[in-house]
């Protein structure tokens, strides 16, 4: 067989691959989309939940996802902006960074499941603070912060040694190099991991199942004081979240209606990491062109 027919061949087998693959996903959305928008209302969203019989809403599920997700990134994105810039700019080339930087790798790959349970051994049991929103924004930012930090580094490592070196000869100090030169033009990269990582938070459960709980009292909105269990600014509460609540609903078999709750709290659980995903996308291009280039295309 000739080598034109060999690539032939092999780009139509790529090429079927591929059409399988956005087949299936094609498939999965339209089926998602299909069955959530039948039960999906305002209702639905603005009421909240119930924990036996019909009816009910998501309304403080969603919130708490959203007010944990605001929080494991509070906590996360100076750890991870401070470790990626020490490791890229400042840590010495030895065997022990390179465990340090092996470990971190590790660390991205670790199952929510295990950071949940040591979560719970650790914060929830050892130290007493019980199921709440810190725990479970903990857990998130044990698995978020190696993400984020090796996003930065590599962020900081792309950047040209002719940048950093024309810095130097112009008699800049180390941080006004990095705060003025370097720093703005990982801009782009930061927020579009950041938009990212936030879609796979918005979307945990196992993690949060042995952290934050799998209850949610009511919540009186009206009440802003942070010191209140029924204040929706309270971290030491337990919260369940979105994707916890649609485990909780179809596992314990209490609702009539689980199916009904369920695709819509889908709906508005892939809807919402589909928004990070196009978010990331088109912010990623535009703050590129206006970093990078200093104009937008």
């Amino acid at each position: 067989m000739s080598n034109s027919f060999i690539d032939k061949v092999a780009k139509k087998i790529i090429l079927l691959i591929v059409l399988l693959l956005l087949s299936f996903l094609l498939l999965f959305l339209t089926y998602i989309f299909g069955m959530g928008i039948r039960y999906l209302s305002l209702k639905s969203i603005l009421s909240p939940s119930q924990i036996t019989g019909s009816g009910g809403g998501i309304r403080d599920q969603l919130f708490n996802s959203v007010y944990m997700l605001l929080l494991t990134l509070i906590i996360s994105l100076p750890l991870s902006i401070g470790s990626g810039i020490y490791l890229a700019e400042f840590a010495p080339k030895n065997k022990l960074v390179d465990f340090v930087q092996n470990m971190i790798d590790v660390l991205s790959y670790m199952p929510s499941i295990v950071v949940g349970l040591f979560i719970y051994l650790i914060i929830v049991i050892k130290f007493n603070i019980g199921f709440s929103i810190l725990a479970g924004s903990l857990a998130l930012t044990i698995f978020n912060l190696p993400i984020l930090t090796a996003n930065i580094k590599n962020a900081f490592c792309n950047i040209s040694q002719a940048q950093r070196d024309a810095g130097k000869a112009l008699g800049l100090s180390e941080w006004n190099l990095i705060k003025g030169i370097l720093l703005p033009q990982t801009i782009p990269t930061i927020i579009v991991a950041v938009v990212l990582s936030a879609g796979r938070i918005f979307g945990e459960a196992a993690a949060l199942i042995y952290s934050s709980g799998q209850s949610a009292p009511l919540l009186n909105y009206a009440n802003w004081n942070p010191f209140c269990m029924d204040s929706p600014l309270n971290i030491m509460r337990p919260a369940e979240t979105l994707s916890v609540y649609i485990w909780k609903i179809n596992s314990e078999g209490l609702k009539p209606d689980a199916e009904k709750i369920s695709f819509c709290s889908i709906l508005i659980l892939v809807g919402v990491i589909l928004l990070f995903d196009l978010v990331a996308h088109f912010l990623g291009n535009y703050l590129h062109q206006k970093f990078i280039y200093g104009k937008k295309k």
